[in-house]
């Protein structure tokens, strides 16, 4: 899959020095980014490879790649062989043990075979980039920065910079479009300080958030849960420290105390010094590593809770409620309320405090926090919020449809300018699910094409979702009421007639997915000239598991496909193919894993980073303009009555195995009837679009009717799993 943007950078290959999380994590994401990279580490093993091919296998095991193949891209060696193959790469980035010997060592080692102009950084957390250049060739120095990824590289989005002062602008800006383009990161300077921006005051947040719950005598379960209400993930402080690894706080903190000045507030909070620390650590709890920490389970599967006066274990304990505003949290006249006030007091003072120092400017620690440690609102945003300052900062503007002129709208949707004669539809429903004002609203954009644009882009700026597809409730709603089979007819029929209309649109159509593209929001994309895919998006048409199947193209675009790539296997084997990515109702866990399933053409293209989605759809639609005409009408050969018999003989061997059961098989005959060309299919005949989604619509409205299915929808709506019935 062709990852936009890559060329642009400078980067054709990369190394990574060091195989732990963080380094093999690295490695695997240059990988998703299609970049060529070294995996080096020590010398071991009968291949002399060893820690290196576990750093690869680990990521395999733990997601570190968005799909398997990816890891193809990834070669191991080790640091006494094959330092040769540094003289190849464009970025080299260090990995290895925090300590400063041991990273001076190894760079001495590795400069004599560097390129000229090659990147070379350090992922350190905690070392002050002027200790690592000490001694460095000058020319060597003003090409090494610090780049501070956050653990797992894959997930998190922030990554922390410092350059030397005197580097060459292009290449600081060569390093940033790189960190940004091929590994989606948010970019963060940040001046050459203990702690960079985010451990500086997340180390401080946590360390006060701590001795305040002591102080104010708040068990670790109360305090976690004045921290949710604060707007900061629900493992609150105490949780994150079980999570992170309560054996880090003599090298984190520790680091930290040991080069800060003498007056610094961190002091007056000192935990690796507080015995409820120094406690846990001489009794080797750790946190979720040791499966003991402020929290463990109990033999019986229960959760007992570290009791912070008598440092022993008891029962968990029911919280007081917290409220979910943080206003009205801070204004109570409460333990909890007193605690809040404490510790967003704190955190303020020392982030105002820091600011400067540490920061080009206060909304890049507010970026850092969030992005870092996933507060929902930074301290500077999260005081302005309640009143604790004036203002928050302003924050740098990305490119967004708020700020796109608006052709026309109704409450559920929207379509921009966004100039060049490009037009963005964008839905603005609960997840961007297909309300019928959406439908309404798409069709009259469609009507409009070589009028209101020339080209056409479906994106928005969501935070969760391209699309969720068709909304439960509205086929639950309608099942009991008189004529209502009669509407749920309607809404399928015109989605159907809508999707194909697009398809057939005279101009170009780019889908900008993102987030959940699930069900019809997948098939919506599916219609399109082209889709630009986020690389985190998750895609899938999990209808089975709710006792459907796609009706809105889903079934003929999967047929269509799966017929176009295998074209020496037969009308079975292409029913076959598109039968298991519907049946198995899955969904895939990136863009690539969904171009694998045939949810995505070969040559759609993946943006790693979310900012530059709508930009990167536009692009692609001006460039289908010249000369563009629509797809031809498809006519695919199916299987017939015999391919369907060849398919489904497996699956009832399983029903009688008891591995399936009786609904299943039914959902699995329904589903298998559609891509093999409905009941009066010979093998080899052909079907056109409309046909193949008259079967499709026929068969949906036996589904959606049906008892098990009703039971699968309403068990899925009110626990938001699926029902084994």
């Amino acid at each position: 899959m062709q990852v936009y943007g890559a060329g642009d950078t400078g980067i054709k290959r990369a190394a990574v020095i060091g195989a732990g999380s963080m380094g093999g994590g690295i490695a695997a994401h240059f990988a998703n980014a299609g970049i060529a990279v070294d995996l080096l580490d020590m010398k071991g093993g009968d291949s002399g490879c060893a820690p290196a091919e576990a750093g690869l296998a680990r990521q395999l095991q733990i997601g570190g790649f968005m799909a398997p193949d990816a890891a193809q891209l990834v070669r191991v060696g080790n640091v006494e062989d094959h330092l040769d193959r540094l003289a190849q790469a464009d970025w080299i980035i260090e990995a290895v043990i925090e300590k400063l010997d041991v990273k001076r060592a190894l760079y001495g080692s590795i400069a004599p075979h560097l390129k000229a102009d090659v990147i070379v950084s350090s992922n350190t957390s905690t070392i002050p980039r002027a200790a690592l250049t000490e001694g460095m060739d000058p020319a060597l120095a003003k090409r090494f920065a610090i780049t501070h990824f956050f653990n797992p590289p894959r997930v998190m989005q922030l990554l922390e910079i410092i350059c030397d002062p005197q580097a060459d602008p292009a290449m600081v800006q060569r390093l940033h479009r790189a960190s940004e383009v091929l590994l989606g990161k948010t970019v963060i300077d940040c001046r050459d300080t203990p702690g960079f921006i985010a451990n500086r005051i997340g180390c401080f947040w946590m360390a006060a958030a701590a001795m305040e719950a002591q102080r104010l005598g708040l068990s670790v379960e109360q305090a976690d849960a004045v921290h949710a209400g604060l707007g900061i993930p629900r493992t609150g402080v105490f949780g994150l420290f079980d999570l992170v690894g309560i054996d880090l706080v003599p090298n984190v903190w520790g680091s930290l105390l040991s080069t800060l000045p003498a007056d610094d507030a961190l002091r007056g909070y000192d935990i690796t010094q507080d015995a409820v620390f120094t406690g846990l650590l001489a009794k080797g709890h750790l946190g979720r590593k040791t499966k003991a920490g402020f929290y463990r389970k109990a033999a019986d599967g229960s959760r007992e809770a570290y009791d912070l006066v008598t440092q022993t274990y008891r029962p968990e304990q029911k919280t007081t409620p917290v409220p979910r505003d943080p206003r009205a949290l801070l204004a109570e006249d409460s333990a909890s309320g007193a605690y809040a006030k404490a510790v967003l007091s704190a955190v303020l003072a020392y982030a105002q405090a820091h600011a400067d120092e540490i920061a080009s400017d206060p909304a890049s620690v507010d970026i850092a926090m969030e992005l870092g440690y996933s507060w929902k609102q930074g301290p500077f945003a999260l005081a302005a919020k309640v009143g604790l300052i004036d203002a928050a900062p302003k924050r740098p503007r990305r490119a967004s449809l708020d700020g796109a002129p608006v052709i026309r709208a109704n409450d559920f949707a929207t379509l921009h300018d966004l100039g060049d004669g490009v037009a963005c539809f964008r839905a603005r429903s609960k997840l961007n699910t297909f309300a019928p004002e959406v439908l309404a609203l798409l069709g009259e954009t469609l009507d409009a094409a070589g009028k209101d644009y020339t080209a056409l882009v479906l994106g928005n700026d969501d935070a969760r979702a391209f699309s969720a597809g068709a909304d439960l409730s509205f086929f639950l709603d309608r099942l009991d009421l008189p004529g209502g089979m009669d509407t749920i007819l309607g809404y399928v029929i015109g989605g159907q007639e809508l999707f194909l209309k697009m398809r057939r649109l005279p101009v170009p159509v780019v889908a900008a997915i993102h987030g959940f593209t699930l069900g019809g929001g997948c098939e919506f994309q599916m219609h399109t000239s082209a889709t630009v895919a986020h690389a985190e998006a998750r895609i899938g048409v999990p209808e089975t598991g709710v006792g459907l199947l796609p009706a809105w193209g889903g079934c003929t675009q999967l047929l269509a496909r799966a017929a176009a790539a295998m074209l020496d296997a037969s009308p079975t084997e292409h029913a076959a193919r598109a039968f298991a990515t519907i049946y198995a109702g899955e969904i895939a866990p990136s863009a690539a894993a969904g171009r694998a399933a045939g949810l995505l053409r070969p040559d759609d293209a993946l943006v790693m980073f979310r900012p530059d989605l709508i930009a990167t759809a536009k692009a692609r639609a001006l460039a289908l303009v010249p000369g563009y005409s629509p797809p031809a009408p498809l006519a695919v050969a199916v299987a017939g009555r015999e391919g369907a018999q060849a398919l489904l003989a497996p699956l009832r061997d399983q029903r009688a195995m008891g591995a399936l059961s009786d609904v299943d098989v039914h959902l699995a005959e329904v589903i298998i009837g559609v891509l093999t060309g409905g009941p009066d299919a010979q093998p080899g005949d052909t079907r056109n679009e409309e046909q193949l989604m008259a079967l499709e619509r026929a068969a949906f409205l036996e589904l959606v009717q049906s008892a098990p299915s009703r039971a699968r929808m309403e068990h899925m709506l009110a626990t938001g799993k699926r029902l084994k019935n």
